[in-house]
């Protein structure tokens, strides 16, 4: 399950890209309705990472620190929550062997748990910020188009 604090940092990266340019926590807190002081620890871990950087002063906040489409929802959920492997002994970036498997070659749950993380994985280190906001303006272009049609 994906965790909250992954989700708001998506949400926030998110805000930023289709934003574009210096976003203050306090607006991005208010408009994706993520808990202020929640939200600022996130972007710390985000601006560590190198997905934001950060600007001081009365018109400082957050931008992205590379452009949206090289930021995929994979890195951005390995940031804030470490594997995305639903098993330690098929992670490939976080691997660690099952404390209670005999042996990790005969495990059927290794090997049904592996193709569960090729398929999810397959989508989300290839799915980027870019993608999701062009996405969105499709259906919202989509919207729009078929309540004049209609």
């Amino acid at each position: 399950m994906l965790s909250q604090r992954s989700r708001y940092a998506l949400k926030a990266l998110l805000n930023i890209a289709r934003n574009g340019g210096v976003r203050q926590v306090a607006a991005i807190s208010t408009e994706e309705q993520i808990p202020r002081k929640f939200l600022e620890a996130i972007m710390a871990d985000l601006r560590r990472a190198g997905l934001v950087r950060s600007t001081r002063g009365a018109v400082g906040g957050y931008a992205l620190g590379r452009p949206a489409d090289l930021i995929t929802f994979a890195e951005v959920m390995r940031i804030t929550d470490g594997p995305i492997a639903l098993l330690p002994c098929v992670s490939r970036n976080f691997y660690q062997r099952c404390e209670d498997c005999p042996d990790e070659h005969a495990c059927q749950l290794r090997s049904l748990f592996s193709e569960v993380r090729d398929a999810v994985t397959g989508i989300l280190d290839n799915r980027t910020l870019a993608d999701a906001l062009r996405d969105d303006r499709r259906r919202d272009g989509a919207a729009v188009g078929e309540e004049v049609m209609g």
